[in-house]
């Protein structure tokens, strides 16, 4: 059944809103898409790094310091977590079998649930972001500042990413680690700190997914699982090893799912994560490697 009622100015804020929890879905994507391009590993715990380093923000903020105040810091805690995370968890599996190393992200997404639980108790409770919650009036619909401030992020965020790949000699670097290993290798690039450095800046950009969301949805230990099953169908969307497949296939998947959500009645709120699952299997059928992704051709 599809809802009768329908505006233009409503449709200008559904898409808003989609773009923006597509901007998280984006965020979080990109992050998956970051260690997997360096170390061929899928990350199932990025989300629980995410939440973890949100929780860290919450409890700054409540001893005085504003969002503002604390994003930088949150962001440099996220940032060398990552690194060690990658160099003590990760680094003796990395010659191992792929599945090896998807079974330790799955114990340490465990463990730092059980972790979150502890410290900060189970409960869920409020945040408060760095963009206001009033609404602005353009073309006479109402649209949200968190919502503009949470796309502009991502675009901000996504541009500083793509200027450090192409004009930094460490992105470079990072860049040919992730394409020819061996081939690094012999050019005096230490590729084991590049897979450390990939951990690195994907744990900042989750961390930013983690504060994007977190104002709108309840801060818990378990905030962000279902938010990186969108991530990861975001990423299958737009290629496994495509940052901007994972840029687009986050917005694309946000705004259909919340477009439909609203306009197709018997979708509403519960069954956004099947649509989005059917949406993903429909475009593998025709496109296997995504929407930007390669898809490696073998001799029979």
């Amino acid at each position: 059944m599809i809802v009768a009622a329908f505006t233009w100015s409503e449709f200008a804020e559904q898409v808003v809103a989609g773009l923006a929890s597509g901007a998280v879905y984006a965020g979080l994507a990109l992050a998956i898409v970051l260690i997997y391009r360096t170390t061929g590993t899928i990350n199932f715990a990025q989300g629980e790094m995410a939440t973890f380093t949100t929780f860290i923000a919450w409890s700054l903020m409540n001893h005085g310091l504003t969002f503002w105040e604390a994003f930088p810091i949150v962001i440099a805690i996220a940032f060398v977590g990552g690194i060690a995370i990658e160099r003590t968890v990760m680094r003796p599996f990395e010659r191992g079998p792929v599945v090896t190393s998807v079974i330790v992200t799955l114990g340490l997404a465990l463990v730092l649930n059980g972790l979150m639980s502890v410290i900060w108790g189970g409960g869920d409770r409020t945040f408060d972001g760095g963009f206001s919650t009033r609404t602005i009036k353009f073309a006479g619909a109402h649209i949200s500042v968190q919502y503009i401030g949470m796309i502009g992020m991502l675009a901000v965020l996504v541009v500083l990413l793509a200027l450090f790949f192409r004009f930094t000699k460490v992105g470079l670097a990072l860049r040919a680690s992730a394409l020819n290993a061996a081939s690094s290798r012999l050019v005096g690039v230490r590729v084991g700190w590049m897979f450390a450095l990939g951990w690195g800046l994907a744990a900042v950009v989750g961390a930013i997914a983690g504060l994007l969301i977190a104002p709108i949805e309840s801060l818990g230990p378990n905030m962000m699982q279902v938010i990186l099953l969108y991530a990861f169908a975001a990423a299958v969307l737009g290629g496994l090893d495509s940052p901007v497949g994972a840029v687009v296939g986050g917005l694309l998947l946000g705004l259909v799912i919340t477009l439909v959500g609203r306009y197709v009645g018997y979708v509403g709120q519960t069954l956004k994560l099947p649509v989005a699952l059917l949406l993903i299997l429909g475009l593998l059928v025709v496109r296997p490697g995504g929407l930007f992704g390669r898809v490696a051709a073998r001799r029979v």
